[in-house]
């Protein structure tokens, strides 16, 4: 096989896996089916990844890799901390909402019965984009000279604890409840109390 034909065979394979996990929201996904989705034998498709796991990995690494480059740019191009904490929390909204296979690698269902190490990776995931925000919310006060009416670090974690909740109803719901329904006149809600009034004793 050419070196141009195996990422391409390794994105197929890929691309089939959050497909069946969408489409069979609930069922286990098995290599052998698997293969009769890209059409493939079994032993084609350990050529490519050594196991299942691994599979669930090359996904893992799709999504930090689509959030996290999207984070860079918005932290690049939007000043305000308010935004900025917005933006994150509807791009992660709006990724999951797009590729609802992959939602349920966030909500972590698909994985239960499945190595520790794919959990402890979107453990990783969800950590990571905590400390982005409270990064986002301690930079303020430098920046904008505005202080979280809770430390950054307890409203970095409200924030993303409702971002996983809303992930979760959508993957629960089978993708019926959108996990941006609400969110603009939540965020609104939300935002209003993220940083104290001038008045407000430190």
């Amino acid at each position: 096989m050419s070196d141009d034909r195996k990422p391409r065979r390794r994105e197929q394979i890929l691309q089939a896996l959050a497909i069946m996990l969408e489409e069979d929201s609930g069922k286990r996904i098995t290599t052998a089916a698997l293969a009769r989705q890209v059409g493939v034998s079994e032993a084609a498709l350990y050529r490519h990844f050594p196991s299942k796991a691994r599979m669930f990995e090359g996904l893992i690494d799709f999504i930090e890799e689509s959030i996290f480059a999207r984070i860079t740019r918005i932290l690049d191009d939007i000043p305000d901390a308010t935004t900025r904490c917005g933006t994150i929390l509807s791009l992660l909204l709006g990724f999951a909402e797009k590729n609802p296979g992959l939602a349920r690698v966030l909500g972590g269902d698909v994985l239960t019965g499945e190595t520790a190490r794919l959990r402890q990776r979107v453990h990783q995931l969800f950590e990571r984009l905590e400390t982005q925000l409270k990064q986002v919310l301690r930079e303020a006060e430098l920046r904008e000279g505005r202080r979280t009416s809770i430390t950054a670090s307890a409203a970095a974690n409200l924030l993303i604890a409702q971002a996983e909740g809303r992930i979760s109803q959508y993957v629960r719901s089978d993708f019926k409840r959108l996990p941006t329904e609400y969110w603009e006149d939540q965020w609104t809600l939300l935002s209003g109390q993220l940083f104290r009034n001038a008045s407000q004793p430190a």
